[in-house]
């Protein structure tokens, strides 16, 4: 359980943590030189029952600002400190502020330097209190004065602090991982340590981390929560992690980053979030508007879009966009903060609901639906609003990992709710059963047709099929949905086409005669290089319009494909095609390849690989990048055996 403290400068708060835990948070030398606090203090208090109450003290002075803020991100409890003398002064309402849009929602109100002070004085800063914290997550919190002088009120501040550590208790672990790095730093004979506060989950010693979003692999060597040395470290302890791996190292390591579990790595730079503009902002917020976000201990440059209105008024919330200088670690409904662009003031905070928004179309009735589905706090109830949201068809993973839900959090979702579910691709595509059974009446009635305007074809392009049905399915979810039992019995999957099952074609046994004849000439050892129509047609003795018409037939079957005019070849080579571009683009350290190295492979000429290429760009078996090419693996069936 961690203790935050709050308030202006000079206000006694880097004291009042000496007295009440007898560990002075000053660790720099410029701090005990100024006698300010410039980064965050750590102090550690033990309790009776075995449990450490730990105290996170932060800078009071303007300048600072952003570090409270990477202090406040981590904390469970606020201790704001006003002093007798000087009662609410201006860093007070900004931290306060801070802790509100953070909702801290549990504190105490400590008046220090109570010594100093008569009677009188105390009721008039209370009542300045008061009129502050009114309408805040501390409104009504508990005043005590003290002085870390005298030791007046220490005790029963103590006491205060470690009841509402108590009523708060442990936070739930069954989170994934999630520590946000506030230091970083080299310790002789042990090597590279990180601090922060562990957000969610648990980690252990030998564990497997990753630092986002550099994606930086990590091996936990050893831990301290609390500041003692133990195996695991949980949700809302402070830990100092020692961590070693390839590339680990001081300098890779930065405030702000976040070490995880490896699961949860997805950066984002573009955020749909909920965005209140503090009441004292003396202008709206309008599009595009330049600030600067902080997030755990992260600061970024932000601009915000608004997505409801062109601005912003003080006192009001919207939802907007947040579109960022450089991407983060996050996870959705993490709270954040606003400055601006000076770092002279705080102007608002909210919370994130879309790790994934959209770069276009952001003000649709359907994303509206999305974001308003995202925004309920309860995992089960947000993804079951997700299903009735238009796609109707939304990948669990991800839903999961941007929530930092365990598995076994992930697998009580899908129990509760019992969609339709397709893994492929580490991609878990959910529907609901009512959007189910409206896709697969709307795959039949579009077959149907398809059919009876085009008789002569052997079914639909599977693609142009996926993206003219809703839901809009995912390639590889499209493919596991065509070989569901509510499809297979209607619907038939011909490699890279789709038909009716009371739909087919066949040869004429004239026709069939002569395929026997020409399939044997494109087959063999000429199968990467097989004849041309004309080359066929000369070869047979027959009229080359004949072979013409009959390989466009047999195209129809499915029995060919026609990679550049007048050029087929069978199907299964497309197929051993495929297999050859795949296996060179995973033995490629950047997952690319070049024409050359495929005509080699295939043993062809320059022109002839070309036009394969050209093909299977077009069928998005791959991607053209210059003189590169990659793989979209969740095409490489297009051309295989029906499953």
């Amino acid at each position: 359980m961690i203790v935050g403290t709050a308030g202006h400068i000079d206000h006694g708060k880097t004291s009042l943590v000496t007295a009440l835990t007898g560990v002075a948070g000053d660790r720099l030398k410029e701090e005990k030189r100024r006698g300010i606090t410039i980064d965050l203090g750590f102090a550690f208090l033990p309790l009776p029952d075995g449990s450490t109450l730990g105290f996170i003290d932060v800078p009071g002075h303007e300048r600072f600002v952003h570090t409270m803020v990477a202090g406040a991100s981590g904390i469970d409890i606020a201790l704001l400190a006003v002093a007798a003398d000087d009662g609410v002064m201006p860093q007070t309402r900004e931290h306060l502020a801070i802790l509100d849009l953070l909702q801290i929602g549990r504190g105490v109100i400590a008046i220090t330097k109570a010594d100093l002070a008569t009677p009188e004085r105390l009721s008039e800063v209370s009542a300045q209190i008061r009129e502050a914290t009114a309408g805040t997550v501390l409104d009504g919190g508990e005043i005590l004065p003290v002085s870390s002088v005298s030791g007046q009120g220490v005790d029963r501040l103590r006491e205060r602090l470690v009841a509402e550590a108590h009523a708060l208790g442990e936070r739930a672990t069954e989170g994934r991982f999630r520590l946000a790095v506030d230091r970083s730093f080299t310790l002789a004979g042990i090597g590279v340590v990180v601090t922060g506060t562990v957000l969610s989950g648990v980690v252990r010693v030998r564990d497997q981390v990753l630092l986002s979003p550099s994606g930086l692999s990590a091996r936990v060597r050893s831990l301290h929560a609390q500041n003692r040395e133990v195996d695991a470290g949980r949700a809302g302890d402070r830990c100092a992690l020692n961590l070693a791996g390839e590339g680990i190292s001081k300098e890779a390591i930065h405030r702000g980053d976040m070490v995880i579990d490896p699961f949860l790595h997805a950066p984002t730079e573009r955020i749909d979030a909920r965005l209140r503009l503090l009441p004292g902002e003396p202008k709206p917020v309008a599009q595009w508007f330049p600030a600067r976000l902080h997030h755990g201990a992260m600061e970024v440059g932000a601009r915000v879009v608004l997505l409801d209105g062109e601005q912003l008024l003080p006192g009001h919330a919207a939802d907007v966009q947040l579109v960022l200088d450089k991407p983060i670690a996050a996870a959705s409904l993490d709270r954040f903060v606003l400055r601006d662009v000076s770092a002279q003031r705080t102007i608002g905070g909210g919370q994130f609901f879309d790790l994934r928004a959209p770069t276009r179309q952001r003000r649709t009735a359907a994303r509206e639906a999305q974001r308003a589905a995202l925004a309920i706090s309860d995992p089960r109830e947000a993804f079951a609003a997700l299903l009735e949201a238009p796609p109707f068809a939304w990948d669990l993973a991800a839903f999961a990992r941007d929530r930092a839900l365990s598995a076994s959090k992930r697998d009580e979702i899908a129990d509760a709710l019992s969609p339709i579910l397709f893994h492929a691709d580490e991609q878990s595509t959910a529907i609901g059963h009512s959007h189910w059974h409206s896709f697969v009446e709307g795959l039949v009635e579009r077959l149907d047709a398809f059919h009876a305007a085009n008789p002569d074809l052997q079914g639909m392009g599977r693609e142009k099929l996926r993206v003219s049905l809703q839901p809009k399915l995912p390639p590889a979810a499209f493919a596991l949905a065509l070989q569901h039992a509510d499809v297979t019995g209607r619907v038939v999957r011909d490699g890279a086409f789709v038909r009716l099952t009371s739909h087919s074609l066949h040869m004429s046994p004239e026709r069939e005669a002569l395929w026997q004849r020409v399939a044997p000439l494109l087959g063999g050892d000429v199968r990467f290089r097989p004849p041309r129509v004309r080359d066929v047609a000369g070869l047979l003795a027959r009229p080359e319009q004949d072979v013409r018409q009959l390989m466009k037939f047999a195209a129809r079957l499915g029995l060919v494909d026609e990679v550049a005019h007048d050029h087929f070849f069978l199907r299964p080579t497309m197929h051993d095609m495929v297999l050859i571009a795949a296996d060179l683009a995973a033995h490629a350290a950047d997952g690319s390849f070049t024409a050359a190295q495929f005509r080699d492979r295939i043993d062809s000429g320059r022109k002839v690989a070309i036009q394969i290429l050209e093909f299977f760009d077009r069928q998005r078996v791959t991607l053209n990048r210059g003189t590169l090419r990659r793989v979209q693996l969740q095409y490489i069936d297009l051309y295989g055996p029906v499953p």
